[in-house]
């Protein structure tokens, strides 16, 4: 019937079939959210204690903390973010994600990708598909990752559209970008004579060889690197002597113990940089929180240099005219149970927990959705983590409907289902 219906039309039926197959391939245009800044927390920290605590609940709910107020009538933020409190109205936080694993590796698979995972394919990351639709701005690559990736970052996609790693954390002394030195006794002359020596080995590979696609990767990392050994404003980017001890000190350098200042204030502040020179997704992790014993000594220890390093990024981004387009989104697999536990901490819960994020095209000071009053289970607006990703990637400018093409030509959409959240978009 079809078939027939469209033949008086003019329309051959492989006519209809590619303007189908065409309704699955939107072009990615820039959005509002020209650049990501991804802070994954591993572990599943607790909703209770952060973004969204119940100082109603009974204690053995409550938790061991208190709560802050914040500059939006109604709304409380932990006691432990005393200074990502003052900046709420800054803030987007969804505070009813439901996730379906409480397994750290599943969810985590889930939470970067927006699939489940499966034994017959790897999905991409959510910064390999920005890779893979943009091309890069400048010299710097599209997609960083702060020390080291996640593995498996391109699923089905090809090696190429992976992170940058710096490999070397910034929080330590002496912080040198692996990849980016000239080896000893080499200066840039001899370097691009040798580059223009390999460019001629690898024609003549391409002659001899019918399946080019694995040098053609390696040359794409090639050209990427020659472009950055040579690049001055790449070089800079990662220069973080080119910040001011003050600056440092306001991210949080030196104020914590055991590190934590350094490790999550010079992280932010080098994708902060990152994002500045050109990068369109900078991802980087901080802490671990696992906490099923004791988690009171857990946020004691870690959080002060986190709600330090964070409201110190998005007040920076702030006033460098960044933040509106800027998405930065705080990634935790799940949440925690609803009750402390026997041995004071809380164990996994995915059925509801909150993501707070930041710029980019999102309204501000929008708190969507809640949990119920002990932290069990959704209460209104649920968000499945379809939607949360058809957000983010319409805020970037990427059709989350689109597919893209897995081995064996089999396209596949960027997200399964999911409907932006038009409510928390400005």
């Amino acid at each position: 019937m079809r078939i027939g219906s469209i033949g008086g039309l003019g329309i051959s039926l492989g006519s209809m079939l590619k303007l189908e197959a065409a309704q699955k391939d939107f072009e990615s245009i820039d959005g509002p959210a020209k650049s990501v800044i991804q802070i994954i927390l591993p572990g599943g920290i607790a909703a209770q204690e952060t973004w969204n605590p119940k100082p109603e609940a009974p204690l053995e709910y409550r938790g061991p903390f208190g709560f802050n107020k914040t500059p939006i009538p109604g709304i409380q933020l932990g006691e432990i973010w005393p200074q990502i409190s003052k900046i709420a109205d800054k803030l987007t936080v969804a505070r009813s994600v439901i996730g379906k694993i409480p397994d750290h590796g599943a969810a985590s698979y889930h939470m970067l990708r927006g699939y489940g995972q499966t034994p017959a394919i790897k999905h991409p990351t959510i910064g390999a598909v920005v890779n893979h639709e943009y091309p890069p701005r400048t010299e710097l690559p599209s997609y960083l990752a702060i020390g080291n990736g996640l593995g498996e970052e391109t699923g089905y996609l090809s090696p190429q559209y992976g992170p940058f790693t710096t490999g070397a954390d910034p929080a330590t002394g002496g912080f040198q970008v692996r990849d980016l030195k000239l080896p000893h006794g080499i200066d840039l002359s001899a370097f691009q004579h040798r580059q223009k020596m390999r460019e001629t080995i690898n024609a003549q590979f391409r002659k001899l060889e019918t399946g080019t696609a694995p040098l053609d990767t390696m040359d794409a990392y090639y050209r990427q690197a020659y472009q950055m050994m040579s690049s001055a404003p790449v070089q800079d980017a990662f220069d973080m002597s080119k910040e001011s001890e003050a600056t440092k000190e306001r991210y949080g350098l030196g104020k914590f113990e055991l590190n934590t200042g350094s490790e999550a204030g010079m992280r932010m502040l080098l994708a902060r940089r990152l994002v500045e020179a050109g990068a369109r997704f900078v991802t980087l992790n901080y802490g671990t929180w696992d906490d099923h014993t004791d988690l009171k000594k857990s946020y004691l220890t870690q959080m002060p240099a986190f709600d330090h390093a964070f409201s110190t990024l998005i007040t920076d981004l702030e006033e460098r005219g960044l933040l509106d387009s800027t998405l930065v989104w705080v990634v935790s697999e799940f949440g925690r149970t609803p009750k402390i536990n026997a041995v004071a901490g809380r164990d996994h819960w995915s059925r509801v927990f909150s993501i707070g994020m930041a710029g980019g095209g999102l309204k501000r000071g929008a708190f969507y959705g809640d949990s119920d009053a002990t932290s069990s289970d959704v209460a209104d607006k649920p968000v499945p983590l379809a939607d949360l990703h058809a957000t983010i990637y319409k805020l970037i400018g990427i059709n989350s409907d689109k597919e893209l093409m897995a081995a064996g030509q089999r396209p596949i959409e960027i997200i399964d289902g999911g409907k932006p959240i038009n409510e928390i978009i400005a």
